[in-house]
């Protein structure tokens, strides 16, 4: 064992990470060593954070690969989450409130299967937000960007400086842009056929 306080026994030892490996939606990582702990490895998502618990002896090899594992499994169970139209608008209320004081203020918010050619709409006079079907499976933190766009659109209207100024509050939104503009260079794919006996 290395002298590193990070390696003692005793007390849970924590290091964060502000760059988490791969495609995770948390902007932290923070590792908990732990003496106690002696096999099992969990992790759990906690505000903007991502905690994972890990046995105080693990290398620190050992502890990059079991974030990546962790990441992946979290990811994966959000996935599979699919918010209601009730959820939606109380998340759109709780992300109006931490980025935008709550100015942005939706009479509706809801999901919609006849939008497939953009992931969300706004009609500010009505005040009604729709997002489209496809985002659900999505990562929590691509939702949570196309809902912010939406919102903004309800302070401003259109796609000039002030309101790119609005969506600089959000942390990830350059990475919820590329996986978004990467789901649609996918699409865009042209489809191979299959060769006989595979």
């Amino acid at each position: 064992m290395s002298a590193d306080p990070l390696h003692r026994a005793g007390t849970p030892q924590r290091r964060t990470t502000s760059q988490p490996p791969g495609g995770s939606g948390a902007s932290a990582i923070e590792v908990r060593r732990s003496a106690r702990r002696r096999r099992t490895v969990s992790a759990y998502r906690e505000g903007d954070r991502t905690i994972v618990l890990i046995p105080a002896r693990m290398s620190e090899a050992e502890e990059q690969r079991w974030v990546g594992v962790m990441l992946d499994k979290l990811a994966a169970q959000e996935s599979k989450r699919v918010l209601g139209d009730v959820e939606l608008g109380e998340r759109a209320e709780r992300l109006s409130a931490q980025y935008f004081e709550g100015r942005a203020r939706p009479t509706s918010v809801r999901w919609v299967t006849n939008q497939n050619t953009r992931w969300g709409s706004c009609t500010p006079a009505e005040g009604s937000i729709r997002l489209s079907h496809r985002l659900q499976g999505m990562p929590e933190y691509v939702v949570d960007y196309v809902l912010l766009h939406e919102l903004a659109h309800l302070l401003v209207p259109g796609h000039g400086p002030r309101f790119w100024r609005l969506l600089e509050a959000y942390p990830r939104t350059e990475r919820a842009k590329g996986y978004l503009e990467g789901v649609v260079a996918v699409g865009r794919l042209p489809h191979l056929p299959v060769a006989d006996g595979e």
